[in-house]
This record gives C-alpha cells, structure tokens and sequence, in this order.
C-alpha cells in the first residue's frame, strides 16, 4: 500500500472538512483540538477576507507564483504585494495556534488545500481568463503548488513533531472541469471539458510530495470516485446528502479497494441536530445496500459536516463538530 493509500486514523474516527466561523486563530484551534481530540485540523477562517479563503490561502503556499485581488478575483502578480503577504501573515497565526493547542500531540492531523484544478478555475492570468484556459499555466500552477504544498508540510511536521500528517485536496470544481462547464470570463461559453488522464496525472503529481495519506474533498454532486482513487488518494471526502444510487458502484468498489470515505453528515450550516445515531442512518442504509459487510463499516468512514463552517455560528460550529464526534463512536459502538 503506497503513502498516499496508507491510513492512519483508527476506526470511528471524526473530523472537520476545514473552515470555521469567526477571525480568532488561536479559538478556532483550540475549539477544533478541543472538539477533535483524536484527528484535528488545521483550521480555516475566511471570514478575515481575501487572503484567508480557500483560493487567496491556497496561493499564499504556491512557489515564485503569487496573485492580487481584482474585482473579478484573484489574478497572477509578478511579485507578492499586499494580498499575497496578507496571506502569508494570516497562515503563519494559524499555524501559531495550532502549534500551540497541538503540544505533545501524537496521531492524525490534517491540513487542507485547494487541489490544482479548482485553484485553475479560480486563479485568473494577466489577461484575466482563467488558468484552465491554458494548458501550460495548468502544469505550471501544478508544480508552483506541490512544492508549495511539500515546504508546507514540512513546516507543519516540524512545529508539530508527534502528527501523522494528513493533506486534504479541496477540489469543489473537479466535476465541473471534467465536464467543460466552467464559464469563461465573458461568461458567454465555457472552457473546453479538460482529459480525464491530465486531470489525474495532476493530482497524482500534487499528491506525490505529501508523504502521507491524501484525502481529496468536493462538496459538489457526482464526485469521481473512481479517479481520484486512481490518482492515488486515501480517502473521499463528501456530502452525503448528494449521494444517489448511480454512485453506489463507485463507491463500493472504493471501500472494497482499501479507501476511506470521509461522509459529511450533518449539516453545515445553523439546523436542529438529530440524535448521533440518527446522522449516521443513512451511512448504514448505505452499507446495506451495497451488500458490505457491517464489520467494515467504522474503519472505513471518517464523520464529518457536509462542507465547511464558515456560514455558521460559532456557537454551531462547536455543537456539529461534538456531534461529529459522538455520530462516529455510535458507528464503531454499534456497527450493524
């Protein structure tokens, strides 16, 4: 089994997908370890502005590229001005907090960024199209971010010495390139559909320099089960409302193949919380309909929320996470 296949978190197992409400470094990381005591992350704070979220913070990592804030979004710069070292600035407290709150820590810790194709459709060239446009930008903007994403590791493995790191790829627009939906800047048409083996071959690249398993992230419907295993991922991380049958071949054969599915569960944002037991049902009707074995069913699902939890309260974003928690045990407690 390769590094990027290789688990290391046990069975009925819970964690975050990444962003939490609020600007505070160091509660964030404290709500998280606290709430998370056997897989925390890194915690993400878009609510600080451009910078901080998921594409401003993913290029914050990328190596001699750097971008500015347009009014359309982010654009390529030619040197690192007041957004990029925002970045820089905003990533340094998070890792601050986490090194922090982290003392001692053994085990699982993971941190997220936006995986090469989101970054992509996101991060715009001098003429303001997007890096999809261009073949040659894609696999430059590929390899600026596994160097990146490889010092970046390093970096969380030296302030936390005990963490079994975990790096999770957040790719929401990867059915959306594979499809040739992304709109253009004019927003008349839409790029052209990108080949499914450069699409691998990119992630299997970025994935390459991790040195540990990689989970790669999308909360949109129809995620590609099977190429993202293919690219060499550990696990899958979803929204579990979005599942339908046509996804039940993919993912059988994903748990029959070793990879962890990591199940968003409950909702994101401010709702009613049902009972644990009651958020994971839907996990074990699952399970039951692709005639696996319920004996398999905790070691392989991670709970989590559905997305992030930048749109929700604070006071939420606590009470999911704990929930998380105790959805999980009650999968490992009572499998069938």
């Amino acid at each position: 089994m390769s590094e990027t296949t290789k688990r290391n978190w046990g069975p009925g197992a819970a964690t975050g997908v990444g962003s939490m409400p609020g600007g505070d470094a160091r509660e964030a990381a404290k709500t998280v370890t606290g709430s998370f005591e056997a897989f925390p992350y890194l915690a993400e704070l878009p609510g600080r502005g451009p910078g901080a979220d998921m594409t401003g913070r993913s290029l914050g990592l990328l190596v001699e590229m750097y971008g500015h804030v347009e009014p359309s979004g982010w654009r390529i710069s030619d040197r690192p001005g007041r957004d990029t070292r925002r970045s820089w600035a905003w990533m340094r407290e998070d890792l601050d907090a986490l090194e922090e709150f982290t003392q001692g820590w053994t085990g699982p810790l993971k941190v997220q960024a936006a995986g090469p194709w989101t970054l992509a459709t996101a991060l715009e060239l001098r003429g303001g199209e997007a890096f999809l446009s261009d073949a040659g930008a894609c696999r430059d903007l590929a390899a600026s971010l596994a160097d990146g994403l490889r010092a970046h590791l390093a970096e969380v493995r030296r302030r936390v010495p005990g963490a079994d790191v975990v790096l999770q790829l957040d790719e929401p627009s990867l059915i959306a390139v594979l499809r040739g939906q992304v709109r253009t800047a004019s927003g008349y048409r839409t790029h052209r559909a990108v080949d499914r083996a450069v699409v691998e071959g990119a992630m299997r690249d970025v994935m390459a320099v991790s040195g540990g398993p990689v989970i790669v992230h999308s909360c949109a419907p129809d995620v590609p089960f099977a190429l993202i295993r293919r690219a060499g991922a550990a696990g899958v991380s979803f929204d579990a409302s979005l599942l339908t049958e046509r996804d039940d071949e993919q993912i059988g054969e994903a748990v029959e193949g070793g990879t962890t599915l990591f199940a968003g569960v409950v909702p994101g944002t401010d709702t009613p919380l049902s009972d644990p037991a009651g958020s994971v049902m839907g996990v074990r009707t699952l399970w039951r309909r692709l005639g696996l074995s319920p004996g398999t069913l905790a070691e392989s699902v991670v709970v989590t929320p559905s997305c992030g939890l930048a749109g929700a309260s604070p006071a939420y974003a606590r009470a999911v996470q704990a929930h998380c928690v105790r959805a999980a045990r009650s999968l490992a407690d009572n499998p069938e």
